[in-house]
């Protein structure tokens, strides 16, 4: 059985207000700690640390990229222990990624904004879709500057490596 496929669109908006996420109905707030892991050719790997309502738990995820919308994706969750074990396999080229998640409901698909520790002034909004050609709508609420799907600066993966802090467009009025 192949593994299950993860399609989504990436955009890179202006730094929302917190306060208006927070108040979003159904919105889930994480606060995740996203390491990778040294991995074969053509495969990302990484674990994270999420925290949520006061729980903490520990997934591996593993990623081969078929196109810029779709990767086939395993994802488990792991035990504490197997989450430090794996620390000591980090890759050592990439730094930990530190953000909060808000998983926020909108018209039939979930938005996750990312906002990053390293940035002030922008952060990021996926949205998982069941075809690479579905059609979904963007929170009014939400300042897109451009969709980053294909801009690889903006995978995760390479965030990790380097950030991108080049000037943002001026805002339209």
């Amino acid at each position: 059985m192949p593994p299950p496929l993860e399609i989504e669109r990436k955009f890179l908006i202006r730094m929302p207000n917190v306060d208006m996420l927070t108040a979003q109905d159904g919105v889930r707030i994480k606060h995740l700690t996203q390491t990778y892991l040294l991995a074969g050719p053509g495969v990302t790997a990484r674990v994270r640390k999420i925290k949520e309502d006061g729980r903490v738990t520990y997934v591996r995820t593993e990623k081969r990229r078929l196109s810029d919308r779709t990767a086939e994706e395993t994802e488990c969750e792991i035990d504490e222990a197997t989450y430090r074990a794996a620390l000591r396999v980090a890759d050592q080229e990439r730094l930990p990624i530190h953000k909060t998640r808000y998983a926020i409901p909108y018209k039939g698909h979930v938005m996750e904004v990312d906002i990053y520790t390293f940035w002030d002034d922008r952060a990021t909004l996926e949205v998982e879709l069941s075809s690479e050609d579905e059609d979904f709508a963007l929170p009014p609420y939400l300042s897109v500057v451009a969709e980053v799907t294909a801009d690889r600066r903006y995978k995760n993966a390479q965030l990790a490596k380097e950030i991108p802090h080049d000037e943002l467009p001026p805002e339209e009025t």
